[in-house]
Protein backbone atom coordinates (compact mmCIF):
# COMPACT_ATOMS: atom_id res chain seq x y z
CA UNK A 1 0.00 0.00 0.00
CA UNK A 2 1.31 3.77 -1.19
CA UNK A 3 0.11 6.29 0.92
CA UNK A 4 2.14 9.65 1.53
CA UNK A 5 3.58 12.83 -0.04
CA UNK A 6 7.97 12.47 -0.98
CA UNK A 7 10.27 14.89 -2.46
CA UNK A 8 13.00 13.92 -4.35
CA UNK A 9 15.19 15.04 -7.09
CA UNK A 10 15.72 13.85 -10.68
CA UNK A 11 19.50 13.29 -11.65
CA UNK A 12 20.80 14.64 -14.71
CA UNK A 13 20.34 11.02 -15.80
CA UNK A 14 16.54 11.33 -15.01
CA UNK A 15 16.89 8.82 -12.26
CA UNK A 16 14.72 8.70 -8.96
CA UNK A 17 14.80 7.77 -5.55
CA UNK A 18 12.02 5.44 -4.71
CA UNK A 19 11.25 6.04 -1.02
CA UNK A 20 12.57 3.09 1.14
CA UNK A 21 9.16 2.03 2.15
CA UNK A 22 8.04 1.26 -0.98
CA UNK A 23 10.94 -0.67 -2.05
CA UNK A 24 10.23 -4.32 -1.49
CA UNK A 25 6.48 -3.41 -3.00
CA UNK A 26 8.36 -2.52 -6.29
CA UNK A 27 11.00 -5.16 -6.81
CA UNK A 28 9.65 -7.00 -8.72
CA UNK A 29 9.15 -4.71 -11.70
CA UNK A 30 7.24 -1.85 -12.07
CA UNK A 31 5.48 0.03 -14.79
CA UNK A 32 5.56 3.73 -15.61
CA UNK A 33 3.03 5.39 -17.75
CA UNK A 34 1.46 8.86 -18.20
CA UNK A 35 -1.21 9.69 -15.82
CA UNK A 36 -3.86 12.50 -15.53
CA UNK A 37 -3.84 16.06 -14.49
CA UNK A 38 -0.03 15.93 -16.00
CA UNK A 39 1.43 13.32 -13.73
CA UNK A 40 3.20 9.87 -14.29
CA UNK A 41 1.42 6.75 -12.59
CA UNK A 42 3.99 4.09 -11.42
CA UNK A 43 2.17 0.89 -10.57
CA UNK A 44 4.12 -2.61 -9.19
CA UNK A 45 3.93 -4.96 -12.49
CA UNK A 46 0.80 -7.03 -10.54
CA UNK A 47 -1.00 -3.75 -10.12
CA UNK A 48 -0.22 -2.86 -13.74
CA UNK A 49 -1.40 -6.19 -15.10
CA UNK A 50 -5.13 -6.27 -13.70
CA UNK A 51 -5.30 -2.31 -15.14
CA UNK A 52 -3.96 -3.37 -18.59
CA UNK A 53 -6.89 -6.43 -18.52
CA UNK A 54 -9.09 -3.89 -17.72
CA UNK A 55 -7.93 -1.69 -20.16
CA UNK A 56 -7.75 -3.90 -23.48
CA UNK A 57 -11.24 -4.72 -22.56
CA UNK A 58 -12.87 -2.07 -23.45
CA UNK A 59 -15.06 -1.21 -26.39
CA UNK A 60 -13.20 -0.45 -28.95
CA UNK A 61 -16.41 1.04 -30.67
CA UNK A 62 -16.28 3.68 -28.34
CA UNK A 63 -13.95 6.42 -29.14
CA UNK A 64 -13.32 7.25 -25.22
CA UNK A 65 -12.21 3.80 -24.22
CA UNK A 66 -9.74 3.97 -27.25
CA UNK A 67 -8.41 7.42 -26.37
CA UNK A 68 -7.74 6.47 -22.35
CA UNK A 69 -6.59 2.81 -23.24
CA UNK A 70 -3.89 4.26 -25.93
CA UNK A 71 -2.99 7.03 -23.38
CA UNK A 72 -2.25 4.83 -20.51
CA UNK A 73 -1.06 1.84 -22.66
CA UNK A 74 1.11 3.58 -25.68
CA UNK A 75 3.06 5.51 -22.98
CA UNK A 76 3.58 2.40 -20.64
CA UNK A 77 7.43 1.40 -19.79
CA UNK A 78 8.42 -1.15 -17.66
CA UNK A 79 10.95 -0.52 -15.79
CA UNK A 80 13.28 -1.37 -12.48
CA UNK A 81 14.22 -0.65 -9.67
CA UNK A 82 18.29 -0.19 -9.42
CA UNK A 83 20.64 -1.40 -6.49
CA UNK A 84 19.74 2.00 -4.85
CA UNK A 85 16.15 1.94 -5.35
CA UNK A 86 16.17 4.68 -7.91
CA UNK A 87 14.38 4.09 -11.16
CA UNK A 88 15.26 5.93 -14.68
CA UNK A 89 12.11 7.97 -16.04
CA UNK A 90 12.31 7.95 -19.97
CA UNK A 91 12.66 11.40 -21.07
CA UNK A 92 8.89 11.49 -22.84
CA UNK A 93 7.68 10.70 -19.61
CA UNK A 94 9.33 13.40 -17.95
CA UNK A 95 8.72 15.75 -20.60
CA UNK A 96 4.84 14.92 -20.90
CA UNK A 97 4.92 15.72 -16.78
CA UNK A 98 7.41 18.86 -16.95
CA UNK A 99 9.92 17.06 -14.63
CA UNK A 100 12.71 18.70 -14.22
CA UNK A 101 14.31 18.47 -11.17
CA UNK A 102 12.00 18.42 -7.95
CA UNK A 103 9.60 15.80 -8.12
CA UNK A 104 6.50 14.45 -5.99
CA UNK A 105 5.74 11.35 -5.26
CA UNK A 106 2.13 10.71 -3.92
CA UNK A 107 0.81 7.33 -2.55
CA UNK A 108 -2.55 6.69 -3.92
CA UNK A 109 -2.58 2.92 -1.93
CA UNK A 110 -2.14 0.73 -5.26
CA UNK A 111 0.19 3.17 -7.25
CA UNK A 112 2.28 6.42 -6.97
CA UNK A 113 1.69 9.65 -8.54
CA UNK A 114 4.91 11.62 -9.70
CA UNK A 115 4.21 15.25 -10.36
CA UNK A 116 6.48 18.51 -10.96
CA UNK A 117 6.54 19.95 -7.35
CA UNK A 118 5.63 23.26 -9.26
CA UNK A 119 2.12 21.00 -10.72
CA UNK A 120 1.44 19.39 -7.43
CA UNK A 121 1.12 22.43 -5.58
CA UNK A 122 -0.75 23.92 -7.61
CA UNK A 123 -2.92 20.68 -7.78
CA UNK A 124 -3.24 20.79 -4.65
CA UNK A 125 -4.25 24.16 -4.01
CA UNK A 126 -7.10 24.01 -6.19
CA UNK A 127 -8.52 20.66 -4.72
CA UNK A 128 -7.85 21.74 -1.03
CA UNK A 129 -9.88 24.79 -2.12
CA UNK A 130 -12.98 22.45 -3.99
CA UNK A 131 -13.16 19.85 -0.84
CA UNK A 132 -16.02 20.70 0.22
CA UNK A 133 -17.87 20.31 -3.10
CA UNK A 134 -16.00 17.02 -3.84
CA UNK A 135 -16.28 15.48 -0.18
CA UNK A 136 -20.28 16.48 -1.65
CA UNK A 137 -20.00 14.63 -4.60
CA UNK A 138 -18.57 11.86 -2.92
CA UNK A 139 -21.38 11.22 -0.88
CA UNK A 140 -23.37 10.26 -3.41
CA UNK A 141 -21.30 7.51 -4.63
CA UNK A 142 -21.65 6.06 -0.94
CA UNK A 143 -18.04 7.36 0.36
Amino acid sequence: MFIGEYKHNLDEKGRLAVPKKFRKALEKGLVVTRGLDTSLFLFPKEEWDKLAEKLSSLPLGNSNSRAFARLMLAGAMDIMLDKQGRVVLPEYLRVYADLKKSVVLAGLYNRLELWSEKNWEVYKKKVEQDAESVAEQLGDLGI
